[in-house]
């Protein structure tokens, strides 16, 4: 396994990281989920990221029970706090009050002293960008969690949140939380080169296009009766999408030959790709199996000369977005 730090920051995470979105505390059983977990760790994987509002914090408490098992500072986790946790006023976003009661729920659900990264799901806009970064600060301050990032924030947003910390001399975010993959890639305009000015470290989500970039699904097929598309606990967030359109099946089995060629599977090209950029700094991955962890691990040693990459873009640029 590789381990790369989170922008410039000392902390390190492994380039393949272990998500819960969708998977824990719903469609994973208990019992998998340790299962997953223990296989994840021993391969080599000691970044684990969840957010509060999966599966209304069942997939925290999963999680954090799955953990136990393993020495504390041997791994890194990460969750996140915006979306509604409650039919309150405050039961959402970024103010003060939300940020640091949704830190105290996550530790009692999880069973930690601590949060290595505790992340805003989403920005606020109702929210001073001051109150939030004292907000942070305050809890780094305290103990409670030791970096903080963000995550699917502009390049504007994460520049006044370095720029409203630096004033404050509080912590800085470390991280972004981005969609990011062959088929989705509009985080390379802006984003990435803000966030490497100002030393921020992308973790990628859905890095495989929920699993579309394994080539599982194919052009004008049924899905596999295994698969996420087919199973209604998780595919709100996958069908009528253009990941799954028929133009991106066809690509992905355009780029299946590069990838047999290689003598790699699909989803190692898709997570290689998306760790051939240096600001990456970790791809995290969801699983219903071991055997998908154990392949998509894999991904980590792999490094490709740029005329690979240069038949890759030859094939996503018709449809980059």
């Amino acid at each position: 396994m590789e381990y790369r730090k989170l922008g410039k920051w000392g902390v390190k995470v492994s380039a393949v990281g272990l998500g819960s979105w969708l998977t824990y505390g719903g469609a994973v059983s208990r019992s998998e989920t340790s299962q997953q977990v223990k296989a994840a760790f021993e391969l080599g994987i000691n970044f684990f990221d969840c957010a509060n509002v999966y599966s209304k914090g069942k997939a925290e408490e999963v999680l954090g029970q799955a953990l136990r098992h393993f020495e504390r500072a041997s791994y890194v986790v990460a969750t996140k706090a915006f979306f509604p946790m409650g039919d309150g006023p405050n039961d959402k976003g970024l103010s003060r009050k939300h940020v640091i009661e949704s830190c105290h729920h996550s530790l009692k659900r999880m069973g930690l002293d601590y949060i290595d990264l505790f992340q805003c799901h989403r920005a606020d806009p109702e929210v001073p960008m001051y109150e939030l970064v004292r907000a942070m600060d305050d809890l780094i301050r305290q103990g409670k969690i030791l970096y903080w990032g963000v995550s699917e924030w502009s390049a504007e947003q994460i520049e006044d949140a370095v720029q409203t910390a630096y004033s404050l001399n509080a912590m800085p975010p470390v991280s972004n939380q981005p969609q990011y993959n062959m088929l989705v890639r509009n985080i390379e305009a802006a984003v990435i080169p803000a966030s490497r000015k100002l030393g921020l470290g992308q973790v990628v989500f859905s890095p495989l296009a929920q699993g579309v970039l394994t080539g599982k699904y194919l052009p004008n097929q049924p899905f596999p009766t295994d698969s996420r598309a087919a199973d209604e606990r998780q595919n709100r967030f996958l069908l009528g999408r253009n990941t799954m359109s028929q133009e991106s099946l066809e690509l992905v089995q355009r780029l299946k030959p590069i990838a047999d060629g290689l003598g790699v599977t699909m989803a190692q090209l898709a997570l290689a790709w998306c760790l051939r950029l240096p600001e990456i700094s970790s791809v995290i991955v969801g699983a219903t199996k071991v055997s998908q962890i154990e392949d998509n691990v894999k991904a980590a040693e792999l490094k490709f000369d740029r005329d690979v990459w240069d038949k890759v873009e030859g094939v996503l640029t018709p449809v980059a977005t």
